[in-house]
């Protein structure tokens, strides 16, 4: 069973829109535990037993594809990103600033 972290970080990427990025550290300090993206990573490499979560819009804080061994193929990742429009250039988001979708502006953190 999914810890009640677990499940909030859940409800953060449900929240990213199609077409936009997120980061690990970005979710972490918008639940107020900035320190915790590896947990983040954690949480999100355990929910594939749940419905389904754009987890493949989270990457590391520099654009990079760091979650992708955690696809059934790893390029799985960058496939559902390309069909969101999104483009991969050597597991890299390009225009990953423009992309960057920050809970923190666009979430209330009392709703999570």
């Amino acid at each position: 069973m999914p810890s009640d972290f677990y499940q909030r970080v859940y409800s953060v990427v449900r929240e990213i829109p199609a077409g936009r990025v997120c980061s690990y550290g970005a979710i972490a300090k918008f639940l107020g535990a900035a320190r915790s993206s590896r947990m983040v990573g954690f949480a999100l490499k355990q929910s594939g037993v749940l419905d389904f979560l754009p987890a493949h819009r989270v990457l590391n804080r520099n654009g990079f594809l760091s979650g992708k061994h955690a696809f059934n193929p790893p390029g799985l990742m960058a496939e559902l990103l390309g069909a969101e429009g999104i483009l991969v250039a050597d597991d890299q988001v390009l225009n990953f600033k423009e992309l960057f979708w920050d809970p923190a502006e666009n979430l209330n953190y009392r709703e999570f």
